[in-house]
């Protein structure tokens, strides 16, 4: 029963302060709209792969040389974002940036036991996302020799910049919509928090919760029309 009696609390409290939510909701999906479309800069991504595959030795059985190529894909992984290749590829594009910050645009992933991995730069102009993307593939091939002293390295496919590139963040309509859930979330706090506080009677129901008594009359409200039809229901008596 008193499950029962806390949910038909919830409810009466949702209703009352419906208002209120519905304009939290709203509010918070706009800024969220507002700040995605028009404040946030767009960021676009491009990739290029590349394959670890040294030349296949008589004496070495394939699957043995297969894995030494699958665990040089990671020593290569930390080696394509050093400064050793970045720098090179930061004077090679003459770009007005620096090894650290070109590094947090790249991302590298690989596949697990494969020999193949992706070179992903992000940046908001999407011609030099696919620019940068390249340039590091090629410095990279073109220096593994003389880092590692071999030739395993080939690039798979190249970064190519679309007809119509569309940005990886930030992602408008996600952000509405988590932001629909938070307004949801934060409006229904403030009501109920707003309930918590209001401690004034204004119903009948109130009266009886608060007393816990019956209450055994009302009296109705009267208007200033009423005041003035007083003295005739007097006199009609």
């Amino acid at each position: 029963m008193e499950e029962t009696i806390n949910l038909k609390e919830i409810y009466q409290t949702i209703r009352k302060r419906l208002l209120i939510i519905a304009l939290i909701t709203i509010a918070a999906v706009a800024i969220s709209g507002i700040v995605s479309y028009f404040v946030l800069t767009p960021i676009y991504q491009s990739s290029t792969q590349i394959l670890v595959n040294q030349e296949r030795k008589k004496d070495v059985p394939d699957y043995n040389q297969v894995q030494t190529n699958v665990q040089m894909v990671n020593t290569y992984s930390v080696i394509i974002k050093s400064p050793a290749i970045l720098s090179k590829v930061i004077n090679n594009l003459n770009l007005n940036t620096t090894v650290e910050e070109l590094t947090n645009k790249l991302t590298i992933n690989s596949e697990q036991e494969s020999q193949v991995f992706n070179v992903t730069v992000q940046d908001p102009d999407p011609a030099m996302a696919v620019k940068i993307a390249n340039n590091i593939a090629t410095t990279f091939k073109d220096e593994i020799p003389s880092i590692m002293k071999i030739d395993n390295v080939s690039i798979l496919s190249k970064a190519e910049l679309k007809e119509n590139p569309s940005p990886v963040k930030p992602n408008p309509m996600m952000n509405m919509a988590i932001a629909l859930v938070i307004g949801l979330m934060a409006g229904a706090g403030l009501a109920f928090l707003l309930e918590y506080l209001d401690n004034t009677l204004k119903t009948e129901q109130d009266i009886e919760n608060f007393l816990e008594l019956p209450v055994l009359g009302a009296i109705p409200k009267m208007t200033a029309n009423d005041e003035k039809d007083a003295p005739y229901r007097s006199r009609a008596v």
